[in-house]
């Protein structure tokens, strides 16, 4: 499968319907924020990523969301998402045509495909899912918005990394630097600052050195890009 990486900068934004923005280049990464007490992601030896649970509302049919473009009808600061998918059983190359499955909450922390969410039933709701196939150089990229949160969790991703015959090499999650989210959550759509921390979290406080994107940059006007690297055995 073929990852569109052509998409402009204007035209991305437009795609997602998440309100007007300027023609400053989202993708490029001009703006970098610094994190607000969280540690800097380490350079780790080839080991693989830190496994966490798959947490609430996993994809119940990936297969049926191959889809670069997740945003769906939701709203929110606009987010691209690139993951690096990596091999440690051959020093860390870049791993190709393995499935990348994301899912996330919305902005106001509710996940689509449940019932009993903060704000009501979305069994019939598909949005923030999907799934792509990492290229030769071992990469997907994703369109979304910038997750939410829900009480009791840091904002974050949650990934898998399959095999071409459908099992599963990895689940994890990525966590985002707290000043980003505090002033993303200030805006319109999202509820107000998050009530736990990175290093309160449950599934970030024995990794979070591993679990922290390893860059977010941007800004609210224009989105945010993250970039990951997420290392598997196969």
């Amino acid at each position: 499968m073929k990852i569109d990486k052509t998409i402009s900068r204007k035209g991305f934004l437009r795609k997602m319907g998440v309100g007007a923005v300027s023609s400053t280049a989202l993708l490029s990464g001009l703006t970098s924020c610094s994190d607000d007490g969280d540690p800097a992601p380490e350079v780790e030896s080839c080991v693989t990523s830190p496994g966490e649970t798959a947490g609430p509302f996993p994809i119940k049919s990936p297969a049926d969301f191959v889809n670069e473009n997740i945003v769906g009808d939701r709203v929110g600061v606009a987010l691209r998402i690139n993951f690096k998918i990596e091999n440690i059983s051959n020093n860390c190359a870049a791993l190709a045509g393995v499935f990348v499955d994301v899912w996330q909450c919305d902005s106001k922390g509710n996940y689509s495909e449940y019932n009993e969410q903060l704000d009501g039933d979305f069994t019939s709701k598909h949005f923030l899912r999907g799934r792509q196939v990492t290229d030769d150089k071992g990469m997907v990229s994703f369109t979304s918005v910038y997750p939410g949160w829900y009480p009791g969790r840091a904002p974050h991703l949650h990934v898998e990394i399959l095999n071409s015959s459908g099992a599963s090499l990895l689940v994890t999650q990525t966590a985002f630097p707290e000043d980003i989210s505090k002033a993303v959550y200030a805006t319109q759509h999202y509820k107000g600052i998050f009530d736990t921390s990175n290093n309160s979290d449950g599934e970030f406080q024995d990794s979070l050195n591993q679990n922290l994107a390893e860059s977010v940059t941007g800004d609210i006007a224009n989105g945010y890009v993250l970039n990951e690297t997420i290392r598997v055995k196969v």
